[in-house]
């Protein structure tokens, strides 16, 4: 039997972790498609693809992450860490890359997505119990 205001929390968890994972399959998988069209549109051409195909390779396993801790929040809750950091990881590099004016200021769109993201999961994890408490 659940405490009382447990289930509130765990639907807190859930929704934030498959919000994240939909929302970062949404914008990273046409990404796969578009390597020709960034290196047009935003000079200098991409001059690794290893490293481009890779990042997005990493970012959409994240996504598949999230989708397993929205299922068993308080199964997953130790890989809430980690999704914190690669929410403010991203956020850290783009702030300082558009401060040092290499990339654009729109693209902080994105890092301030990714931060509230972040901020959602920590609260996620501080509301969620821990496994064997």
């Amino acid at each position: 039997m659940q405490a009382p205001g447990m289930e509130a929390v765990m639907r807190f968890a859930k929704i934030t972790f498959r919000v994240a994972a939909i929302w970062g399959a949404l914008v990273i998988t046409p990404l796969y498609f578009m390597f020709d069209l960034i290196s047009r549109n935003d000079p200098p051409p991409i001059t690794h693809p290893g490293f481009f195909y890779g990042f997005v390779g990493l970012a959409l396993a994240w996504q598949i992450a999230f989708f397993f801790i929205a299922g068993d929040p308080v199964r997953y809750r130790p890989l809430m860490i980690p999704s914190m950091f690669e929410k403010f990881s991203f956020v850290a590099a783009v702030v300082i890359l558009v401060l040092q004016a290499r990339m654009h200021r729109s693209d902080l769109l994105f890092a301030g997505t990714d931060f509230l993201l972040g901020v959602l999961f920590v609260v996620a994890y501080f509301k969620t119990p821990p496994r064997f408490s």
